[in-house]
């Protein structure tokens, strides 16, 4: 059967997106429990719409990118109410935080590396003098 392109399409079954988006079926159960996204029921069938696969999709983008499910919630929770500044000054904040931490661990990573590769030079030379 051929199905339209998923941003083509107006209704979504919880297989359909957990095969595009290579997660689980039970990580989409866990994120509509964290009221994350909203599907409708028909009977005991959860029905995705558009508006469920785009929250998904911002849903998966801030986990990669290392944020933490209330982050994404309040995000989320402004993109429902259409203030596009108020949301885009809480992205800015929430990118600037999350780009100081990150600036802050790969400072302590090439410190580390630093040190590790002078210890290994020290026990380089320390083996070949034994």
């Amino acid at each position: 059967m051929n199905r339209p392109e998923p941003e083509h399409r107006d209704l979504f079954a919880i297989a359909d997106l957990a095969a595009e988006f290579g997660i689980s079926t039970r990580a989409i159960r866990f994120y509509e429990s964290k009221g994350l996204i909203s599907p409708e029921r028909v009977g005991a069938t959860r029905v995705f719409r558009r508006r469920d696969r785009a929250r998904l999709i911002l849903i998966l983008r801030g986990k990669r990118l290392g944020f933490s499910l209330r982050d994404i919630s309040e995000y989320l929770s402004l993109y429902d109410t259409h203030s596009q500044t108020a949301q885009t000054r809480l992205l800015i904040d929430k990118v600037d935080q999350r780009l100081a931490l990150l600036e802050a661990q790969k400072a302590d990573l090439e410190t580390t590396i630093t040190e590790l590769r002078e210890i290994r030079k020290l026990a380089a030379e320390q083996a070949a003098r034994s």
